[in-house]
């Protein structure tokens, strides 16, 4: 069962998540772009403690994967209650949420590293000092990043409803798996919202 579960996502491949996003990937970068310029995030960003930080990436993700699930009806309903299609969905369910969350962590880390890039290039030392009454270290830098992408991240999950739900598909499944979910579409087995 786990070498099948790896199996299906690694053939869905998902870092292709990223790309294949682009509105909800505009949506996150603008989001943090703003963010990081914001002093009222310098201050909630000082402020954080690391269990905090981790609760907000963890929220921030959850958001998105569930997000995307639900949006774009990822989710697959046995069309009978037999132990074979339950298990059948439960294996065709966790890959899914896998390979989402795999795609999501991703472009999590994608969106720390540029937000941290990001705030080196434009952030002063004297001004968000005096906003926040705390020098502009690197642990600063990498905290502010940090809350930022977990901001972004939900941003990128308000942009990701923009895209049409064959978009978020073609970006979360591989050939062979949109050609499954149509297959069950045809024999009216489509998983209902």
């Amino acid at each position: 069962y786990l070498r099948v579960l790896l199996g299906m996502v690694r053939a869905n491949r998902p870092w292709r998540l990223v790309p294949g996003l682009s509105k909800a990937l505009a949506a996150a970068l603008a989001t943090g772009a703003v963010a990081t310029v914001n002093s009222t995030v310098w201050n909630l960003a000082a402020s954080l403690s690391t269990p905090r930080l981790v609760i907000a990436t963890v929220g921030s993700v959850g958001i998105m994967i569930g997000w995307l699930i639900v949006d774009a009806n990822l989710w697959h309903r046995p069309p009978e209650s037999s132990p074979e299609a339950k298990q059948r969905a439960a294996l065709y369910n966790a890959s899914t949420v896998l390979t989402v969350g795999i795609g999501v962590l991703v472009c999590y880390v994608g969106l720390m590293l540029i937000n941290l890039v990001w705030a080196l290039f434009i952030l002063n030392d004297q001004v968000f000092a005096s906003m926040t009454r705390t020098p502009l270290h690197p642990s600063e830098y990498w905290t502010l990043s940090w809350f930022v992408a977990s901001v972004a991240t939900v941003g990128g999950a308000l942009g990701s409803g923009l895209e049409s739900d064959d978009a978020i598909r073609a970006a979360a499944y591989s050939k062979r798996e949109q050609e499954r979910r149509h297959t069950l579409e045809d024999h009216g087995d489509q998983p209902t919202k």
